[in-house]
């Protein structure tokens, strides 16, 4: 089985379409299963005191200042919508609240997502797992206990879901990737089990595939350097393409179970073993 590979765009736009469209043709070009964003309504998921307060940033010197120009609506959602069909790639984004989860119903999208940060916001997983759309629920600063609850949800809704491993730090460090935990949650759940990475590289995420992710997903940017706090858990482009190249090479040297002499193997064989007596 290929892993489906997400590039998470997220807030990396920085609130430009110009931005946007430039990490999906990367996207596209290095060879992904689909770009994923993030969406939020404002008002619901910060309270008036965090938004109201001093932060520094190209859109102005508050927090609620910030917040708005890192969020699309209707016009940029219906750009991407339009932008992704016309390249041929799938497109879907993790809604942060109910509305906004009800806004991305507007759209034909093919999959919905759990952030990690949702895990536990049991009226939005009852109505991502109402659509019946095949979820990915990440994992990130979640006990087994809290998991079980999540996936009994889409369980019985009869929804399709995949688990995600995560470690929610940006950027995460080697030493906290505890990539053994994803045969945990395949043994517990019975369920494909991906990886979504916040790590700088390209290891871990490889690593990831090669132990049986069904799915990976990494943060994309133009620029580590770019402003915004997700930029310095990204891949830049010239790194996807490289992660998709050995995750393909991964895929392909995996083969099957089944033990056997290669075609390419024989004429070696007749060449290299004189004594042939068993």
């Amino acid at each position: 089985m290929s892993v489906f590979v997400i590039a998470e765009i997220g807030i990396n736009h920085n609130g430009s379409r110009d931005i946007t469209e430039k990490l999906i043709d990367a996207a596209v070009d290095a060879g992904c299963d689909a770009v994923k964003f993030q969406k939020r309504t404002i008002e619901d998921v910060y309270t008036k005191e965090d938004l109201d307060r001093d932060r520094d940033s190209p859109w102005g010197t508050t927090n609620r200042q910030q917040k708005e120009g890192l969020e699309f609506g209707k016009e940029e959602y219906d750009f991407i919508d339009s932008y992704c069909k016309k390249v041929g790639i799938e497109w879907f984004a993790s809604a942060w609240d109910l509305k906004s989860q009800k806004f991305l119903n507007e759209y034909d999208c093919k999959y919905n997502k759990v952030a990690s940060a949702l895990l536990t916001y049991r009226e939005l997983l009852e109505e991502i797992a109402s659509q019946k759309k095949h979820t990915f629920i990440s994992t990130g600063m979640s006990t087994l206990e809290q998991i079980d609850k999540a996936v009994k949800i889409f369980e019985d809704a009869g929804c399709s879901y995949e688990l995600m491993h995560c470690n929610s730090t940006y950027p995460m460090p080697v030493e906290d990737a505890n990539l053994k935990v994803m045969h945990t949650l395949q043994k517990r759940y019975g369920c494909n089990v991906g990886y979504s990475g916040h790590e700088s590289g390209i290891m871990i995420s490889c690593a990831a595939v090669a132990i049986g992710a069904s799915s990976l997903e990494r943060h994309i940017t133009l620029d580590r350097s770019m402003y915004g706090s997700d930029q310095s858990a990204s891949l830049e482009v010239g790194g996807l393409k490289r992660m998709m190249e050995y995750v393909r090479d991964i895929n392909v040297a995996m083969g099957s179970p089944e033990k056997k002499v290669m075609d390419t193997e024989v004429a070696i064989a007749e060449k290299l073993r004189q004594y042939n007596t068993l």
